[in-house]
């Protein structure tokens, strides 16, 4: 019975992942090329429902041509994952969970509001970024003017973030497991394997605090008895966030996943969302240092708790 909800787990991670995959592709459908007086423009071709659409992108080029073919490409061997993965879970008895109509409200409170989180998320970071910029990188994938690692933490943050709105990892519970694919997510591109516990020792800039080499039986240990504490769900989200910071679990991206990973608990609760607002951002990090040398009396626990928490 283990291995079956172990295999049933890795395969709903599986699906989530390659489903935030194919959200992440720019244009989804066939490249077609028309020729409107004497000039060729690109379009994609995709069937929705019963009916056949042909989305216009740009003026021809080859490079974008063949951009576009490479996006069909993918998609589609992604679409063939995804359909492995269901005939897998089925086979292994797996059935939909319901989610409560309060989830999928947050849900999609999550959605809608996902583009400012990633800004907010970004500024924390250190990225150099506007609004404006990271709304079409999320759109579209490139944009002009900035570092390409910049641009690839955002769409790294994006998938992070459409992995934990996907309906079937919301409906398994917050736990070790979710948070190092969240940490593999935010980290991809810079870690061959960025979800796993970190084995050297590390330093943070501008603190003393020198996190402790973390093990994985007490960090899961840790975890679970935040979770198991008897106190309101807003204040356990806000726990989970500091003590994954504060341990540095991973290599990198530790605050990047442990408020995504907040996120999580936040959502599957119906509790809302949990962001640092980008212009509190200095406010934020002072309070973080002072956490980390233990020299906090509860200050960081009350600014998340009343400039952090959005509600719907």
């Amino acid at each position: 019975m283990e291995n079956t909800y172990s295999k049933v787990q890795e395969l709903l991670h599986q699906r989530a992942d390659y489903q935030a995959r194919l959200n992440l592709i720019p244009y989804d459908g066939t490249p077609e090329i028309k020729d409107r007086d004497g000039q060729k423009y690109l379009y994609v071709r995709k069937r929705v429902g019963s009916r056949l659409t042909s989305t216009y992108v740009d003026a021809y080029s080859d490079e974008l041509y063949q951009l576009l073919l490479r996006n069909s490409r993918e998609a589609r061997e992604l679409r063939k994952y995804i359909r492995r993965v269901e005939k897998e879970l089925a086979a292994l008895g797996y059935e939909e969970t319901e989610i409560s109509p309060r989830v999928m409200l947050n849900l999609d409170f999550a959605r809608v509001n996902m583009k400012a989180n990633i800004y907010d998320q970004a500024v924390l970071e250190g990225v150099a970024t506007t609004y404006p910029q990271t709304e079409t990188i999320i759109e579209n994938g490139i944009v002009s003017g900035m570092k390409p690692t910049d641009v690839q933490k955002i769409l790294n943050l994006k998938h992070a973030w459409e992995f934990i709105l996907d309906k079937d990892v919301l409906s398994y519970g917050t736990d070790y497991h979710i948070l190092c694919h969240i940490a593999k997510l935010v980290n991809e591109g810079f870690y061959s394997d960025g979800g796993r516990i970190r084995g050297v020792p590390v330093t943070i800039g501008g603190t003393s605090y020198v996190p402790p080499l973390p093990i994985e039986t007490i960090v899961k240990e840790s975890i679970d008895a935040i979770l198991q504490e008897n106190a309101d769900d807003v204040d356990i989200a806000i726990k989970l966030c500091l003590y994954c910071m504060k341990m540095q679990i991973f290599n990198d991206g530790n605050k990047r996943a442990s408020v995504i990973f907040a996120n999580h608990f936040m959502i599957t609760k119906g509790q809302g969302l949990l962001v640092i607002p980008q212009d509190r951002v200095p406010e934020f990090k002072r309070l973080l240092v002072a956490y980390y040398e233990d020299r906090d009396n509860g200050e960081i626990m009350e600014f998340m708790r009343s400039c952090c928490w959005r509600t719907f």
